[in-house]
């Protein structure tokens, strides 16, 4: 964090703060004070990269932070009254100093927000400048500057450089500018991870696509194998035990040589012969069923980076591509269509002819059933049990239906009702009735 910047900040906050209502960490390295009832102001103190940032939306916290620092945050600083704040001797340090009481008496604390690379730390003093608490605590085998509970906090060795000025017409733009800034870095950063690791899973469907046989290639080899095996069963009569091949006309009245195996007799080399023949024709036939389906999984995982390309939240990322969860267990089989999770519900989407009869064959009757208006796309079912479900909801099961359904942004209409009013004509071709029609734009 630049020294202008903060002295612009020290110089806001002296001019539009009074009190202290709520001052709490809602990320490893990141804290969050609401001055006076509803100016919200972010600290980040990351080592190396600490900044301060506003955000037109309340940020929640990742999980509940209950450490001796955030127990003494609280103690200390909630509804609390600012005496003072100022540039610590005039380095990029803030001192917040509040007055707050207790049950037994009036207390003093310092709240020292050290912006300087990386020794970045929060830490809370007393009126003595007494350590009460820290972010970080450092120890005299980790740095000259020792920071532990019960000692005076010592002063950090001044910079030298005369720190280069700006000015800046307004902090508190400046302050929402740096967190728009921020985001869109997260959001492209994670973009990248994501797409990435969906390419791998391309590539490897890729792989597994070009090895699949040809169906033409089954058949032969399933016609071959039955005319050996015919063959051999045909000559049975002829055939000496000690042979390991003998001459016969085949189909086509043409001589040719065949070969035995000579761990097993020609009888039962014939049998094994009439199984791979068999096999491999069945193959052949279920070839380009399965063929399809790796077709269908790759056409959805290409349709989900153009989705995650065009996402303009951090949220809309993690709700195409959520994060596997380190103990996440593995499904004995797979199911049979994508699912997603939107504020409780459960979405589920299909990317092919096969899974959308899936979907409506298994869904409920109080489910809500989506749909592209008047023209092909993917069935999207979001489970529910009451009548109605939020707007959110339809408009996310809605944008996703479109997403997977089209291959080009643009606005569409999307039809939903619930399952019950969907009579299926055949495969996955409906009729629908009543139902409701919703614009969205993506």
């Amino acid at each position: 964090m630049k020294y202008f910047l903060l002295k612009h900040l020290v110089e806001y906050l002296v001019e539009n703060t009074h009190s202290i209502k709520v001052v709490k960490r809602i990320d490893n390295n990141t804290i969050i004070i609401e001055f006076n009832n509803s100016n919200i102001i972010y600290f980040d103190m990351s080592k190396g990269s600490s900044t301060v940032f506003k955000s037109m939306n309340i940020l929640k916290s990742k999980k509940d932070f209950n450490a001796p620092f955030d127990v003494s945050l609280q103690k200390r600083f909630y509804n609390s009254k600012i005496e003072n704040i100022e540039m610590y001797n005039d380095d990029k340090i803030i001192n917040i100093k509040v007055n707050s009481s207790s049950s037994y008496k009036k207390l003093t604390t310092i709240l020292q927000l050290e912006f300087t690379g990386k020794h970045t730390n929060i830490i809370i003093l007393d009126e003595n400048r007494v350590i009460i608490e820290a972010l970080r605590h450092i120890d005299e085998f980790s740095s000259s500057r020792v920071v532990k509970v019960g000692i005076v906090l010592d002063e950090i060795t001044k910079q030298t450089f005369i720190p280069k000025m700006e000015e800046v017409e307004d902090i508190e733009a400046y302050l929402y500018k740096i967190y728009d800034e921020k985001e869109n870095q997260n959001l492209e950063n994670l973009k990248k991870v994501k797409i990435s690791q969906i390419q791998k899973k391309i590539k490897k469907l890729d792989k597994t696509i070009n090895a699949l046989p040809k169906k033409e290639e089954l058949e032969e080899e399933s016609k071959l194998l039955y005319e050996k095996a015919n063959l051999i069963l045909s000559n049975l009569h002829t055939l000496k035990p000690y042979q390991n091949s003998f001459k016969a006309y085949n189909y086509e009245g043409i001589e040719v040589e065949v070969s035995l195996d000579k761990a097993s007799s020609p009888s039962k080399y014939s049998n094994d012969l009439f199984k791979k023949a068999k096999k491999a024709k069945q193959k052949a036939l279920h070839i380009s069923i399965e063929k399809d389906n790796l077709d269908e999984k790759l056409e959805f995982l290409h349709r989900m980076v153009n989705s995650l390309k065009i996402a303009k939240t951090i949220e809309e990322c993690e709700f195409l591509y959520p994060k596997k969860e380190k103990n996440q267990k593995r499904t004995k089989k797979a199911q049979p269509y994508e699912s997603f999770f939107f504020e409780g519900f459960k979405i589920m989407l299909g990317t092919s002819e096969r899974e959308n009869v899936y979907l409506l064959k298994n869904s409920k009757a109080s489910d809500f059933w989506f749909h592209l208006k008047d023209r092909p796309s993917s069935h999207v079912i979001v489970q529910n049990t009451k009548k109605t479900i939020p707007q959110s909801v339809i408009e996310q099961a809605a944008v996703l239906c479109a997403k997977f359904s089209v291959d080009f942004s643009g606005d569409y209409e999307v039809d939903f009702t619930q399952r019950r009013n969907v009579k299926v004509q055949s495969g996955s071709n409906v009729l629908y009735n009543p139902y409701t029609t919703i614009g969205i734009k993506f």
